[in-house]
């Protein structure tokens, strides 16, 4: 028997602060929309793993997509005023893409993780080349 579109499971959001993921959790399922955060254990037993896993994932079914967007959308998308990027002049930085302020700059070339990457950070041994860039977590699109 075929699974209904409408019973997916998909990510709508991806945070990597665990406490915003909660809040926004607690909004939907305070208008009654059934959904749950992904990877959090992930992330609070190894945080350097935040990257690598894509942050923490608040799923819900895919028939309630547009229901979450309007709740959110209806509360000023408070979410996002939570935490924002300011760029060199000052200016709040949101994606191209999706709007969403749920961004960070980062080298565009900085592959490295785990261990080697905490090492590299805190020692300066290792420099990094690249160009300069942001990244969107909710729709995991680089731009510049």
């Amino acid at each position: 028997m075929a699974q209904s579109t409408e019973d997916n499971i998909i990510t709508f959001e991806s945070y990597y602060d665990p406490m915003l993921a909660h809040i926004v959790r607690t909004r939907l399922e305070d208008a009654g929309i059934p959904c749950f955060i992904a990877d959090e254990n992930v992330i609070a037993a190894n945080p350097f793993y935040n990257t690598a896993v894509g942050g923490i994932k608040l799923k819900i079914f895919e028939r309630d997509l547009e229901r979450c967007r309007a709740i959110l959308a209806d509360e000023g998308d408070l979410h996002e005023q939570d935490h924002v990027e300011i760029d060199e002049e000052d200016n709040a930085v949101a994606c191209p893409y999706c709007a969403s302020t749920n961004v960070k700059h980062r080298l565009a070339d900085d592959t490295t993780t785990g261990i080697s990457g905490l090492i590299s950070t805190l020692s300066g041994l290792l420099s990094f080349k690249g160009k300069s860039e942001w990244y969107c977590y909710n729709c995991q699109r680089e731009f510049d």
